[in-house]
């Protein structure tokens, strides 16, 4: 099956966001995919403000994605707009990283009124990246999200019910797409 980098692009090691990739991670493990999960908020701060490309942790970023069939890419919004730590990654990474990936982006927020920040901030970024497949994103409620004391996660039954269409479609989606060579 395919190679996932799973990407949450939140700056608390608390997040909602970050522990519901990792349970939708999970889903697609189970499916056979291999899962790589990566936290933005581990790399170090100084290669991510200070645009350090060549820092050894942005070259294996790189690396992974370059690894990778598919990227799922996890935010909370802020301010209507997907979180700046996922900003400075995506900013150091080459301009066509996401040639012939297939792309699932999903974002969480305390309000629906940042719904559509899918759509107008985060996708137009990962199409200028060249993704070859930026598959049906899907927003998600905190109040939706429930983790437990063990850092176990509980989704309330439609969002579950949604993300798991969501998450198949993405799996789905990974055996057809093409694979395109880079633009140099």
């Amino acid at each position: 099956m395919a190679t996932v980098l799973s990407v949450s692009g939140s700056p608390s090691a608390t997040s909602r966001t970050g522990r519901l990739l990792r349970h939708l991670d999970q889903r697609l493990i189970a499916q056979g995919h291999e899962v790589i999960p990566l936290d933005v908020r581990t790399l170090p701060a100084e290669a991510l403000l200070g645009a350090d490309v060549r820092h050894p942790a942005i070259v294996r970023v790189a690396a992974l994605l370059a690894r990778a069939d598919g990227v799922l890419i996890g935010t909370p919004i802020y301010k209507a707009s997907y979180s700046g730590v996922l900003k400075a990654l995506l900013d150091l990474l080459p301009q066509y990283a996401l040639t012939g990936k297939t792309v699932l982006p999903l974002a969480t927020g305390g309000s629906t009124a940042h719904v559509l920040a899918i759509d107008y901030a985060l996708r137009p970024v990962l199409n200028s990246m060249g993704a070859a497949h930026i598959v049906q994103g899907w927003f998600t409620l905190d109040k939706d999200i429930t983790v437990g004391e063990d850092g176990s996660v509980t989704l309330a039954r439609a969002t579950a019910e949604a993300l798991g269409q969501v998450v198949d479609q993405f799996s789905a989606a990974l055996g057809r797409t093409p694979v395109l060579a880079a633009a140099s």
